[in-house]
């Protein structure tokens, strides 16, 4: 319990942080007097995904794409160092847009019940994750060409703080009221199915030193930790969790889900196999 309220502690400091940091470039711009102590900076210049996708054309003619600055470069760098330790927690301990689906979807666990986020066929779950790929590379190559932000006006991460500003996008905030409403019946809709900056650091499940690691020896093939997986991941029939959509919240590895101590854990190396007294 103290792990989960320390996840839902930081999330809330981060929602509230990037909205203040928002607020106070918004009162600066106009002319007002800003937070004291807080940064003016612009959502770009706070924005990881604004130096992915202006990396390729930095290293090729020297420049950032426009309203593109380089602490988001370097802000890039360090979760990309984080996602290489630890996996993508970035995505749910920190990004503001996945706090907000989750908190919706609490909402939508208490209609719904047990059918919340069980709605979509698995199959079809898992085909429909690819899809940020697809914005990913979309993203990545007309950013590349045109070197101006393409992706902002569909963006719902700017949308959100930018929602009582003239600066919001009509596709942006259909993009983000879709996404909050799916968030009754799906848990973090936008995460699983079209976030690029999610699905690039999905790739780091592959790669990352601490992995979910599944006791073989201790499980009793309960299935809590599946039930409790926001992505849907099928974690009871794996000893490594290394598919690209886990956000590594730790759901399954939490007593709530996990009955039998130490059989779920974010660890560096296998689990040492038990030998039974007859295999001796």
């Amino acid at each position: 319990m103290k792990k989960r309220w320390f996840r839902i502690g930081l999330q809330a400091f981060f929602f509230l942080l990037v909205a203040l940091i928002s607020v106070n470039h918004t009162l600066i711009e106009t002319g007002h007097t800003g937070i004291p102590f807080l940064s003016a900076a612009s959502l770009c210049a706070i924005c990881p995904f604004g130096g992915v996708t202006t990396f390729i054309g930095f290293i090729t003619y020297g420049t950032l794409a426009q309203q593109v600055r380089l602490s988001s470069t370097v802000m890039m760098g360090i979760i990309f160092l984080l996602s290489i330790v630890l996996g993508p927690v970035f995505c749910s301990y920190v990004c503001p847009l996945g706090s907000i689906q989750e908190w919706f979807g609490k909402v939508g666990k208490k209609l719904f019940k047990r059918r919340y986020n069980k709605l979509i066929p698995k199959k079809l779950d898992k085909i429909l994750s690819y899809t940020r790929y697809v914005i990913l590379i979309w993203v990545v190559v007309q950013t590349f060409r045109s070197m101006t932000l393409v992706f902002k006006p569909y963006d719902p991460f700017t949308t959100l703080f930018h929602i009582w500003t003239d600066e919001v996008a009509i596709g942006g905030l259909i993009i983000l009221i879709t996404t909050l409403l799916l968030s009754f019946v799906v848990e973090r809709p936008w995460c699983k199915y079209a976030c690029p900056y999610g699905g690039l650091l999905g790739l780091f499940n592959k790669i990352s030193i601490f992995k979910i690691r599944r006791n073989v020896s201790s499980c009793i093939s309960c299935g809590k930790c599946d039930d409790v997986c926001p992505m849907n991941i099928d974690i009871a029939n794996k000893e490594v969790v290394t598919d690209i959509r886990c956000i590594r919240c730790m759901e399954c590895v939490s007593e709530q889900a996990c009955p039998v101590e130490k059989t779920l854990e974010l660890k560096i190396g296998k689990y040492t196999k038990e030998v039974s007294n007859n295999e001796t």
